[in-house]
């Protein structure tokens, strides 16, 4: 009877090491999943402000352009 408990619990250990050994796996794989998130997030957001500042740059430009225009038609 001892050696049938002694199978049990050395099977339930193998059960939980192998339940620990995927559960480090889960938590090293997101872990690396959200750096890169992170990273791409920190890309973006980067890139977003640039995309922000090309358009002010391009509104400032069509404004003078307009106003240009303007100008030249009550020249006329």
């Amino acid at each position: 009877m001892a050696d049938n408990n002694d199978n049990n619990e050395s099977m339930d250990l193998v059960s939980l090491e192998s339940k620990v050994d995927q559960l480090i796996e889960t938590v090293t794989s997101l872990t690396a999943e959200n750096d890169a998130l992170r990273q791409q997030q920190g890309s973006l957001a980067i890139e977003r402000a640039d995309l922000i500042e090309k358009t002010e740059l391009a509104r400032t430009r069509v404004e003078a352009m307009i106003s240009r225009l303007k100008s030249m038609e009550s020249r006329s």
